[in-house]
């Protein structure tokens, strides 16, 4: 089984129905971030452009979609995601937004595309740090970078420090669950679940590392929310 058919694993049905509400404590500013993600992806192309949108790991919400959707109305997306529940609820969301009809579906892995589909811009959210070990990371990039024209821009975000070495953030992260009402108990339960439950990257030079390995050029880094990162990194012109 694959390092990718593990993460999806994770996102099992009970964890696909809370997933947006539990997203939201996780990441404080999760909303900005897709904000500006959103943002930076129209600098890039230009205001009122017509684009095709790759987004990875597009199951739960649909964020990335709800968000560039409503700012650029010529932009088209193909939605990807392994985990069926996360994508149900992913689907109906967009129905309910009216994007439906902007968006192709597609349960499965980026790799299991067309060989003739390359986009315009991509996003990665959130993924990356469910990949184990450096080489599914770097492989995944790849397989992005792959599907996007030289010069197009990639939003990566997720976390990007390994958790054991920054303490005090991690302890905030714990603060930020009892904030939103979880008692001692259960914010022991989630510091422990984080520690066993996913793979960051170590930093985010090796994030940059990992990029440049991919075929993309330095990232330009726009939000950050304790552990976690998000940048912009166009898929280099030139090899």
């Amino acid at each position: 089984m694959s390092a990718s058919s593990n993460a999806a694993q994770k996102f099992d049905p009970a964890r696909a129905n809370e997933y947006q509400a539990q997203s939201r404590i996780a990441l404080a500013g999760y909303d900005a971030c897709h904000e500006l993600s959103a943002c930076m992806l129209t600098a890039t192309l230009g205001a009122g452009s017509a684009a095709r949108v790759l987004v990875l790991g597009a199951g739960g919400g649909a964020q990335e979609i709800v968000t560039a959707g409503r700012l650029e109305p010529n932009w088209r997306f193909t939605a990807v995601d392994p985990s069926a529940p996360m994508m149900d609820i992913a689907r109906a969301n967009l129905e309910q937004k009216g994007l439906a009809a902007r968006t192709d579906i597609h349960l499965g892995y980026v790799d299991d595309l067309a060989p003739d589909q390359i986009f315009d811009a991509a996003t990665l959210i959130g993924v990356l740090h469910h990949q184990p070990g450096e080489e599914a990371k770097r492989q995944l990039l790849r397989s992005v970078a792959s599907r996007l024209r030289p010069g197009a821009p990639l939003i990566l975000a997720g976390n990007r420090y390994a958790y054991t070495s920054q303490p005090l953030l991690l302890a905030a992260w714990g603060e930020r669950w009892r904030m939103q009402g979880a008692m001692a108990e259960e914010v022991q339960a989630k510091l422990g679940k984080i520690l066993e439950g996913a793979d960051p990257p170590a930093s985010e030079e090796v994030v940059a590392e990992l990029l440049a390995d991919a075929g993309f050029e330095q990232p330009t880094w726009f939000f950050s929310s304790l552990f976690w990162g998000a940048c912009l990194a166009k898929r280099a012109t030139t090899t």
